[in-house]
């Protein structure tokens, strides 16, 4: 199979050993099938489009060069999106950002989806809020993921607006389920302390 419409049909293990045998259309492909949730997962890491659009073709980047190195026992789209994630740590941790936008990526969940998973953490308070209200909490929980460490903001990006499961997110990250966990529940944590003001 060699046309894009029958590379199409293909599963991603089978496209990727076509690029690893250095076949162009099936690397082709994998970009196609992957550019958006790339561009999503970094965008909300990042928060500008264009070098969210930049850091996007830097991972593709990466995969071609390395695509020799994925082994078939990992899922691609975990090992693409390890690669993904890596490059907006690694831009977050040069640029230093402290700001993030979860709602403005065209691909993103909504803020209110954002705010009913990530508010385990204080849904008691959700019932009393009218919109007004409702539109201050995202902001500040908006506010508060911004100011987590890279590592803990990965982790609850992944969980809470990707829904991956601890399993998926120790895959992605390269991490030991126990410090993903350990991640998450501090990252919790902090969200609930910075979210405290809002109780009354």
């Amino acid at each position: 199979m060699s046309t894009p419409d029958e590379l199409g049909t293909l599963p991603d293990a089978d496209v990727v050993r076509l690029a690893q045998l250095g076949r162009e259309l099936a690397f082709r492909e994998l970009v196609r099938r992957y550019e958006r949730p790339v561009f999503s997962l970094v965008f909300r890491m990042v928060r500008d489009r264009e070098t969210a659009e930049d850091l996007a073709q830097d991972a593709f980047v990466k995969v071609l060069n390395h695509i020799d190195r994925y082994s078939p026992e990992f899922k691609f789209s975990s090992w693409l999106f390890k690669i993904a994630n890596n490059v907006a740590i690694d831009h977050l941790r040069r640029r230093k950002l402290d700001t993030i936008s979860i709602d403005g990526s065209p691909h993103a969940t909504t803020a209110a989806e954002v705010e009913a998973s990530t508010l385990e953490l204080a849904a008691e308070q959700e019932n009393a809020l009218d919109e007004m209200e409702a539109k201050e909490l995202g902001s500040a929980i908006e506010q508060a993921i911004a100011r987590l460490r890279p590592e803990y903001r990965a982790c609850i990006m992944l969980r809470h607006v990707e829904g991956r499961s601890y399993e998926e997110i120790a895959a992605t990250l390269d991490l030991p389920l126990g410090t993903v966990k350990t991640y998450i529940h501090r990252a919790r944590h902090e969200l609930r302390k910075a979210l405290e003001p809002l109780r009354e």
